[in-house]
C-alpha cells in the first residue's frame, strides 16, 4: 500500500514540476518580448507567444494571454516606442497618497474614493459668470 502510495505521490509531484516549469518557460519567453524596435515584427513574436501560452493547458497562463491579446496594441506600442504610463501613473498615485495624508484618515473607503474624484476629477467647481444681454 505504502509504495503505491508513494508512486502516485511522485507522479502527481512530477505533473507539478513540468507544469511550473512550462508556466515558467512561458513567463521568461514573454519578458524577453520587449526588446523589438519593429512593430511587425514584435506583432508576430507576440502572437506566436501568445498560441504557445493559449495551447499551455494551464488555464492561469491561458487568461494573462487572453488579457494580452486584447491590449495587444497598446502593448506594441510600449514596446516599439519605449514609452509607457508610469509617469502619468506614478503622479497619480502621489496625489492619492497627499489626500490620504492631508485628511489625517477617513471614516470609510466611500468618503476616501469621493476625495480622490473630489481633488483629482477635474471639475470646474466655479460657475461661470452670466452672458451679457444686450438689446439692439
Amino acid at each position: 500500500m505504502g509504495s503505491r502510495h508513494n508512486s502516485r505521490s511522485l507522479d502527481a509531484l512530477k505533473g507539478t514540476i513540468l507544469k511550473t516549469a512550462r508556466a515558467w518557460a512561458i513567463k521568461e519567453t514573454a519578458a524577453e518580448l520587449w526588446d523589438f524596435t519593429s512593430w511587425s515584427r514584435a506583432k508576430r513574436a507576440w502572437l506566436r507567444w501568445y498560441g504557445w501560452a493559449i495551447r499551455s493547458r494551464l488555464e492561469p497562463v491561458k487568461k494573462v494571454a487572453r488579457m494580452v491579446k486584447s491590449h495587444l496594441v497598446g502593448i506594441l506600442n510600449a514596446v516599439v516606442t519605449g514609452i509607457t504610463n508610469a509617469m502619468a501613473e506614478g503622479g497619480i498615485n502621489s496625489a492619492i497618497q497627499r489626500i490620504k495624508y492631508n485628511a489625517r484618515g477617513y471614516r470609510n473607503r466611500a468618503n476616501f474614493r469621493t476625495a480622490i474624484y473630489f481633488h483629482l476629477g477635474g471639475l470646474d467647481l466655479y460657475p461661470r459668470p452670466a452672458a451679457a444681454h444686450s438689446k439692439a
